[in-house]
């Protein structure tokens, strides 16, 4: 009775102890940061305006990365305390979930089913699913893509907006790929007949190939947000009181005139 007891008692001792670790770590999120000296944060490459890394110079630059070094200079007083990660719509999730990165800043749209996994800050900037499709290929709506391959990127919510938004009339088939660019030159060589994400990627690309137009129509609303670990509840909500800061003192929106980007949810 006696063993059964200590044992017992051992359990309880092991579970407290245990969540008060576990809640000291999640606390302490923002002093290890602070102790490392560098905020690691995962952006794009490849997507001009928003972040997009220059070939030239070697160095990101766009809207994201204005926000990623603004949270570096308000955490470690230095606005190049930061050190960025390329992440595509498959590896930004893993990154994240790995501790690879403390946050995401990668056009990472919002939705019910990413808020279980993630948390995420206010957005900072509110997009659109568009199609970049060929001049001469006299596609002017979803309607006309009936039954034609749709190129679109792996891991992203681009298929279900496009659905959601044609209905049960209109008969969708899509082609999923790895990376952006595998969608574009699926595109360019006819493997599909539009390239569908939102219109912030889309016109980075469409500056590769003058023979394709971004039709002007928007079939969704995808709002971008900082993605932070479930349990990292400190930085979780100091990055959200530095977006809600940077959005009413009206710098977000002076970043998008600066990079010449026009945010779906200001009309």
């Amino acid at each position: 009775m006696m063993l059964r007891s200590t044992a017992v008692v051992f359990a309880l001792f092991a579970f407290a102890f245990g969540s008060f670790a576990a809640v000291a770590a999640r606390a302490d999120e923002l002093s290890a940061i602070k102790a490392r000296g560098t905020l690691n944060v995962g952006v794009k490459a490849d997507v001009l305006g928003f972040a997009y890394l220059d070939p030239k110079t070697e160095q990101y630059q766009g809207y994201e990365i204005d926000i990623a070094r603004e949270l570096a200079k308000r955490l470690l007083g230095d606005p190049n305390k930061v050190n960025f990660m390329a992440v595509t719509p498959s590896t930004r999730g893993t990154l994240l979930d790995a501790g690879e990165v403390d946050m995401i800043i990668a056009t990472f749209s919002v939705t019910p089913e990413r808020s279980i996994v993630y948390n995420f800050s206010p957005p900072y900037y509110t997009d659109g699913t568009a199609l970049l499709v060929p001049k001469l290929a006299h596609v002017k709506s979803l309607s006309d893509l009936a039954g034609k391959p749709i190129g679109i990127a792996k891991d992203t919510t681009t298929a279900s907006a496009l659905m959601a938004k044609a209905g049960s009339d209109v008969l969708l088939t899509f082609a999923a790929f790895d990376t952006y660019s595998q969608v574009l030159n699926a595109l360019m060589t006819g493997k599909v007949q539009a390239f569908a994400t939102d219109s912030s990627i889309l016109r980075s690309y469409a500056a590769q190939d003058p023979s394709a137009v971004i039709l002007p129509e928007r079939y969704s609303k995808e709002p971008y947000a900082v993605a932070t670990k479930k349990g990292a509840d400190a930085l979780s909500k100091w990055v959200a009181a530095q977006i809600t800061d940077l959005d009413k003192s009206g710098q977000l929106a002076a970043w998008q005139r600066t990079w010449k980007i026009y945010d779906l949810g200001s009309n």
